[in-house]
């Protein structure tokens, strides 16, 4: 019995985690800018009329200097993702639910 009850909670909190990363906002973006510097890619973009700056390690796992364009881009929940910020992960512009499989890569966030 105590094992099931074990079993449940650590599901039903799977279950959750999952949920809140899946439930994230998709947001579009312009990036107005990309540019690498001393091995580390920056890209200039525009979201809701507030300029960010994307980063990533060049050479990293999802690392990649983007075009000029639109994108939707994922904000993630704090202690997702590959760095010590806000991270952000950014798809095509018209994906709806972001998918693994459609992911163009993964920064760090800040506001410029």
């Amino acid at each position: 019995m105590r094992k099931g009850v074990v079993l449940l909670v650590l599901g039903l909190f799977l279950l959750l985690g999952t949920s809140r990363v899946m439930s994230q906002e998709t947001s579009v973006v312009t990036v107005k800018s990309s540019a690498v510097t001393n091995g580390v890619v920056v890209l200039t973009i525009v979201k809701d009329g507030k300029t960010y700056l994307l980063t990533c390690n060049k050479g990293a796992s999802g690392c990649t200097s983007l075009q000029a364009g639109k994108y939707a881009m994922v904000e993630l929940p704090p202690n997702h993702g590959m760095y010590d910020c806000k991270n952000a992960e950014v798809y095509p512009e018209k994906t709806t639910e972001p998918n693994p499989d459609q992911q163009l890569g993964n920064y760090c966030m800040a506001e410029k």
